[in-house]
């Protein structure tokens, strides 16, 4: 069954909040928002309450002015293309999609209909744009992490446990088709860093485990998690990190929300601050702008975690410089 939730249902009737406000506004046209999430609704809370708290800032608020028709996918990429043809077919104002997945499923079902996209890597190389500055077409938004920070996470390996001589970049290939974005920079920083790179395509959790497996055959062996809707699950994270903890193998993050659940150490965006961003072009598309005029953003916040307790339990000293410099430390 393909999750849906409108937010108006999820407000509580908010239009009762509003009652002289929306009498006052009889005439004005309610709009229209898909919103396409690749991840479930767990993962997504933060974002999507963001992506809500901002539009209300700029003048757009569910069940006065704009209705929402929210769709989780749970990283299943058949649901992605289900609820993509039902948004398509709804016809609404402009459609968000979380994750390329989603917006490659969404692409596939329109190419009029606004689209701004967050969450999503490589938007020239997945064919979503033409280019960063002039989109070119029906889709803009804001891309999550740069393909720099694969060598970020390499060097942040290297310094919480610098006798790691091979380390694994795990992904999901179905979910995550952007992997070279991600697999190639991995690949050149670990050979600087004199580490041998492996790449490790994933579908299941009992692939997961065997990758981590093997990994814990050589002790000096690191593993890192590349963004992907997959690997970003709840519940594949609650995996990964017991499976770290049961085989001791030293792995890097790209979300906060990962150390939180017991990793060891993550650097990345804030997520939560791409839905904020986003609520801007959603505003200006709706007001009349077009989404070939308004050039694709990169990430400008960044967070560093550390999780001490984590790294006691490996036998790692983290550098004290990097403690000093991290947004949250779990003692």
């Amino acid at each position: 069954m393909i999750r849906r939730r409108n937010f108006i249902t999820l407000l509580g009737g908010a239009a009762a909040a509003w009652p002289l406000v929306a009498r006052a506004q009889q005439g004005e046209r309610i709009r229209r928002i898909g919103f396409l999430l690749g991840n479930s609704e767990i993962e997504s809370r933060g974002g999507v309450t963001a992506f809500m708290k901002g539009l209300a800032e700029l003048g757009w608020v569910a069940g006065r002015n704009i209705e929402i028709d929210v769709r989780y996918a749970a990283s299943d990429v058949d649901r992605m293309r289900a609820s993509a043809k039902e948004l398509v077919a709804s016809q609404p104002d402009l459609i968000v999609g979380q994750t390329t997945p989603a917006v490659a499923a969404l692409q596939r079902e329109t190419k009029t209909l606004p689209i701004v996209f967050v969450v999503v890597s490589d938007p020239v190389g997945s064919g979503f744009v033409a280019s960063l500055p002039r989109p070119g077409g029906n889709i803009t938004g804001f891309i999550n992490i740069e393909s720099a920070l694969s060598g970020k996470w390499i060097r942040m390996l290297k310094d919480v446990a610098p006798s790691v001589r091979r380390a694994a970049l795990l992904f999901n290939p179905e979910t995550a088709p952007y992997f070279s974005f991600y697999l190639q920079p991995f690949e050149a920083a670990a050979r600087a860093s004199s580490i041998e790179p492996m790449s490790a395509p994933v579908h299941t959790v009992d692939e997961i485990e065997g990758v981590i497996t093997r990994l814990s055959d050589n002790a000096d062996s690191g593993l890192v998690v590349m963004p992907d809707a997959f690997t970003g699950m709840q519940r594949n994270v609650d995996a990964i990190v017991a499976l770290a903890a049961r085989y001791r193998v030293r792995t890097v993050y790209p979300y906060r929300y990962m150390v939180d659940a017991g990793g060891l150490i993550s650097y990345g965006i804030d997520p939560d601050d791409l839905y904020r961003r986003a609520t801007v072009y959603v505003d200006r598309i709706l007001k009349g702008a077009k989404p070939t005029d308004l050039p694709v953003q990169l990430p400008t916040k960044f967070e560093l975690a550390i999780n001490l307790k984590t790294a006691r339990t490996l036998g790692l000293e983290v550098p004290p410089t990097l403690v000093a410099v991290a947004d949250e430390v779990i003692e």
